[in-house]
């Protein structure tokens, strides 16, 4: 029983030192460590019975430890995988949008020489409207201004118009007192 212990004691340092030298041949150390405990329990319980069952509870005790072993190692590397998948999928994302947003940029881009043509247009259009606009007022202050001389070239018209009647009145007096 104290060789078992004695075992038992440098056993976990062994594997510790074998397992932390080259992770890659884990799975061949293991394999080789188990077939050396195995052996080992094999030969120090073949003599008597009592060791037998204390054989078999240390082999299922590191059957269960390579078991839990090989399950944590075998969940890292799923999780590795699942970091791999998704900075995978995060990469093509950002590849995605990354070409919306080039795309939203031309489009941006044309809109905006779009507009600036609108705007130039517009710009022609309201000057051409502006000029217009200015030649039916200039058009319109020579209508009004030539309606003014008119007026008053009418209210001249109309006073001598009344200094002739005026006058013929006058004289059609004096004819009448001539004739009398």
């Amino acid at each position: 029983m104290s060789s078992l212990l004695s075992q038992n004691k440098d056993e976990p340092l062994i594997r510790k030192s074998l397992s932390d030298s080259c992770p890659a041949s884990s799975a061949t150390n293991t394999r080789s460590l188990r077939h050396e405990r195995l052996s080992r329990l094999s030969s120090s319980s073949s003599s008597d019975v009592p060791n037998d069952t204390s054989t078999n509870h240390a082999e299922s005790y590191f059957l269960r430890r390579e078991n839990r072993l090989s399950a944590r190692k075998k969940a890292e590397e799923e999780m590795n995988s699942d970091y791999k998948k998704m900075y995978e999928k995060a990469l093509a994302t950002n590849e995605r949008l990354k070409s919306r947003l080039e795309t939203s940029k031309q489009d941006l881009a044309t809109v905006k020489d779009q507009l600036h043509q609108a705007q130039g247009s517009e710009d022609d259009c309201s000057s051409h409207m502006l000029e217009a606009e200015k030649k039916e007022s200039w058009s319109l202050k020579k209508r009004i201004s030539d309606m003014e001389e008119q007026l008053k070239v009418k209210a001249e018209l109309k006073q001598e118009n009344q200094r002739l009647k005026d006058e013929n009145g006058a004289l059609i007096r004096v004819i009448t007192k001539l004739s009398k």
